[in-house]
Formats: structure tokens, C-alpha cells, sequence
């Protein structure tokens, strides 16, 4: 049995029952698996790991082998009802191009990715003068994928820089949802977003 995450469970709260989704970086398909079983949606993933791919399409998974930081450019406009990029952010090299586009090619996009600014990793980096390091985040500096080290505020200012609508925005710690100064006590946060101007 797959194991849900919280941002599996935000994700099903946002997403209606049999919409068109594009899973980018979807790894082994565990969360388009997970809403095909709990919402009845038609999905479809991207991902280059081949090893991977062989997971999804155990899974029923419809998955296309290729980058996603060159693949979104071949979709038309509003080609899927959601874009998902699920804890993939901070390991793309180019991620500006990849949001910009998400929010072309689908009517809503959702983006969750860790919060760099809390206050564990703040700590950290001031009192033991190391590349910080937590348990949502336990690489060392030397061998970890993330490659932007984003803030919650970071994300927001893109957003708004880039005319992308905030829909709205959940952030999570352990499994609790943080209400209180989510740029200091939130490991993890969540954007449903939109291309701005889009109606609701």
C-alpha cells in the first residue's frame, strides 16, 4: 500500500473528480496513482529516470521519458486542467521557464517544494556556520539534488514578479498544517496558482 503524504492529501482536496492532469517529475507515479484511485483522474507523468518510467507503467501509469524543463514547450495552451510539480522545484536548473509555462498549459497549477527559511535551517547556518541540513532535508552539501535554495517569500515574489495569481496556499510541518509565520515554522509549502488575469 502507498503510503499518502500531506501534500498528496492537499493536492486531492484541490483537484475534482476526473480532471486531466500532468504530473512533472512524477518518479515512480505514486501520486497520479494515488489520484486515479481516490479522484477518478486521467493522468499523465513526465519524468528522464527510465527506471522510474518502468515503475509508472507497472502502475497503469501513462508516462513520457523526457526533461521537463524542454517538454512543457510542445503542450498547447491550457492543454491540461492541472500542472503538478510536486517537491521537484529546487532541482531544476532552469525554473523560471518551468512555472512560466506550467501556468500556460494548464488551467491551474499546483507547486509544493521544502521552505529553505526555517527557522531549523536558519539556526543551523548561524551557529554552526555549516550548510544547513534537517530531516525534510537531510543532504549533505556535497551530494544533494537541490540546486535553489527557495524561500516561501522567494516563491511569492515570483509569483508576483511573473503576473502569477496565488489560488491559494497551504504550508505544512510534520504533517500539521502551519498557520503562524509559515517563512519561519514551515518546512514545506503548497501554491495552487494561475495565469494572471484567468477567471476563477
Amino acid at each position: 500500500m502507498i503510503r499518502k503524504r500531506i501534500d498528496f492529501e492537499l493536492i486531492q482536496e484541490i483537484i475534482p473528480h476526473g480532471s486531466r492532469v500532468l504530473d512533472l517529475g512524477c518518479g515512480t507515479g505514486e501520486l497520479l496513482y494515488f489520484l486515479k484511485n481516490e479522484k477518478g483522474i486521467i493522468g499523465y507523468g513526465i519524468d528522464c529516470d527510465e527506471e522510474k518510467i518502468a515503475c509508472c507503467v507497472e502502475k497503469g501509469i501513462t508516462v513520457h521519458h523526457g526533461d521537463i524543463e524542454e517538454g512543457l514547450k510542445n503542450y498547447p495552451d491550457n492543454a491540461f486542467d492541472y500542472v503538478i510539480l510536486s517537491s521537484t522545484l529546487q532541482v531544476i536548473r532552469w525554473p523560471e521557464p518551468v512555472l512560466v509555462n506550467m501556468v500556460r498549459v494548464g488551467r491551474r497549477a499546483i507547486v509544493s517544494f521544502p521552505n529553505f527559511a526555517h527557522f531549523s535551517l536558519r539556526l543551523a547556518l548561524a551557529f554552526e556556520g555549516r550548510a544547513p541540513k534537517n530531516k525534510a532535508l537531510p543532504y549533505e552539501w556535497y551530494d544533494s539534488p537541490n540546486i535553489h535554495f527557495l524561500s516561501i517569500k522567494d516563491f511569492e515574489h515570483f509569483c508576483k514578479s511573473h503576473q502569477i495569481d496565488v489560488m491559494r496556499c497551504e504550508f505544512f510541518s510534520k504533517g500539521r498544517r502551519i498557520k503562524f509565520a509559515p517563512n519561519l515554522f514551515a518546512e514545506d509549502a503548497l501554491f495552487l496558482l494561475s495565469k494572471g488575469g484567468t477567471s476563477a
